[in-house]
């Protein structure tokens, strides 16, 4: 059946993959941006131009929708975004899906041994601040674990959305990720740098652009509420995929662990001080299996491989 969607951002990333997806499947799909990004969709998507963090132009833009079947939201980065969406959206969707964050967990970091489940972690309780200047561009990246966290907090707390959020493991993509993590570790051996690392026993869990972009499509599909976490099989640490780099590319590498406590990202992107891995059960008994990161791994490091200078 084909539905009536609207993806918040869209443009880039995972967020392109997805709504390339929702295009081929047929449904009818608006995407809301700023309109800085160019996209590859032509007439086949509605465009929506809109600050999704300025709600009194949130307000005036979807004043005059009635509804929508799904709602992607893939730019609700804190409770701030998270209020908007309540005031601009209730009553005007059937399902709200939010992409979060394996980063929720952060708070838990060393605390089990196991890996985390959703009902790990107590987002009700979670403590919400709406006085932090969340909108402040110098304090994005500091601001990102505490205000996924926070916008959870909020969308549960409130209740008024049919929400389900998506706690995604560490996407890894290839020569079109912007973030330039993998591409840190690639370079890192191509420069022949060695890697501090924290602990070799620290994995943390990963999950490929392809793979999260099928499994929002899937979860749209579905009628579950609540977090669910996303995530391959073969969780890696820092060393595990440093050494794995020079595997494939055929390169020595060297390692070595810190001698003192660093927090999490701080020698590499994905260096955390305890094992880092969320538990992907309920997704898999709703249906879905991620499959295993040596099923992709090796070919993304290729291709940010082609692309070093």
């Amino acid at each position: 059946m084909h539905k009536n969607i609207l993806v918040i951002g869209g443009t880039r990333y995972f967020g392109k993959l997805l709504v390339q997806r929702l295009i081929k499947a047929g449904h009818r799909v608006t995407i809301a941006t700023r309109g800085h990004a160019p996209d590859p969709f032509g007439d086949r998507v509605t465009r929506i131009r809109v600050d999704r963090r300025n709600e009194r132009a949130m307000l005036a833009a979807f004043a005059n929708v009635a509804s929508y079947d799904i709602i992607y939201d893939q730019m609700c980065y804190s409770p701030i975004d998270a209020a908007i969406s309540v005031r601009v959206f209730a009553g005007k969707v059937q399902r709200y899906i939010m992409a979060s964050t394996i980063e929720v967990y952060r708070g838990l970091l060393g605390q089990q041994s196991t890996p985390f489940r959703e009902t790990d972690l107590n987002i009700i309780g979670q403590p919400i601040d709406t006085r932090y200047p969340w909108h402040d561009p110098k304090l994005a990246t500091q601001s990102y674990v505490m205000g996924k966290l926070q916008a959870e907090a909020y969308l549960y707390r409130d209740g008024t959305l049919p929400l389900v959020t998506v706690r995604i493991g560490h996407v890894l993509a290839g020569y079109e990720d912007f973030t330039g993590r993998l591409a840190h570790y690639v370079d890192k051996v191509r420069q022949h740098e060695p890697l501090r690392y924290s602990s070799m026993k620290a994995a943390t869990s990963f999950i490929s652009a392809q793979i999260i972009a099928d499994f929002l499509v899937c979860t749209g599909a579905q009628s579950f509420k609540g977090a669910v976490n996303a995530a391959c099989g073969g969780a890696l640490s820092a060393h595990d995929l440093y050494q794995r780099v020079g595997k494939v590319l055929d390169a020595a590498v060297r390692a070595s662990a810190s001698t003192e406590p660093t927090p999490p990202g701080e020698l590499s992107p994905f260096d955390y001080p305890a094992p880092f891995v969320i538990d992907g059960s309920r997704a898999l008994q709703l249906g879905y299996k991620f499959g295993e990161c040596d099923d992709w791994l090796d070919n993304l490091i290729r291709q940010h491989d082609l692309t070093f200078v």
